[in-house]
């Protein structure tokens, strides 16, 4: 670094929206379990270049709520390659010091579901060096529903002043409670949408949208998008700061 420059940003937290398993198998004329396979392949690589680069937070929208309403069939698939990826790389995160947290409704979800996600959280719980953030059965206009649910539960029997809620009480009944703002959203395949993902934890976050299918997505794709990041001018509703010198 030159002798009184600004030092490197670097994103604490990053959200990334998987997007494009299937376009990726059928632009090779493969069956779309094909591309699913290959994505968790990626959410391999993903995590592992992510804690090379130092990122503390690492959030993957795994199953959204609306994955449901898919071909039963391929929801079979996904929620399959959930149980595998979590029966063979839990002990691998653990080891490698990964908190895993899982953000997302668990009501009504198949009892072998929700133990492997409880027994992922429970295992790394007091893990340090990084905290992967699993979004499964998860849109963000349930969790901020579900949070309001929750705090009108409380206004009701009195544990809260309805005058003292604002945007820190509401942060603090939602999924992520304790996880920072994602500095940074990447989306892949080349859409340009968030598709119900973080809606409330995004409002200051930066965008990165990358035209290649989730598949195709490796350590070096992570990286451009941080030096995207990097070169924004993140202002969170100041000034600029070549306006505010």
């Amino acid at each position: 670094m030159e002798e009184g420059s600004a030092p490197v940003r670097h994103p604490r937290h990053i959200a990334i929206i998987m997007d494009g398993n299937g376009r990726w198998a059928r632009a090779r004329g493969l069956p779309r379990s094909v591309g699913h396979r290959r994505g968790v392949e990626a959410v391999r690589a993903t995590v592992r270049a992510a804690g090379e680069l130092g990122v503390e937070y690492l959030t993957l929208f795994a199953f959204s709520s609306e994955n449901w309403q898919r071909p039963a069939e391929e929801v079979d698939e996904l929620l399959g390659l959930l149980k595998m990826f979590i029966r063979r790389d839990l002990a691998d995160l653990h080891k490698e010091g990964v908190k895993v947290r899982i953000v997302g409704a668990r009501d009504n979800l198949e009892p072998d579901i929700l133990s492997l996600l409880e027994e992922a959280e429970n295992l790394t719980c007091h893990n340090e060096r990084q905290t992967l953030i699993v979004a499964f059965n998860y849109g963000a206009r349930d969790e901020i529903a579900r949070a309001v649910k929750r705090i009108a539960t409380k206004v009701a029997c009195g544990e809260l002043e309805a005058s003292s809620l604002n945007d820190e009480a509401i942060t603090a009944h939602l999924d992520t409670a304790g996880i920072p703002d994602p500095d940074l959203i990447i989306r892949t395949s080349g859409e340009i949408r968030l598709s119900n993902f973080l809606l409330w934890q995004a409002a200051y976050s930066e965008f990165v949208f990358v035209p290649m299918n989730w598949p195709e997505f490796d350590k070096s794709a992570l990286e451009g998008a941080i030096d995207e990041y990097r070169s924004r001018d993140r202002r969170f509703g100041g000034l600029s700061r070549e306006i505010a010198s």
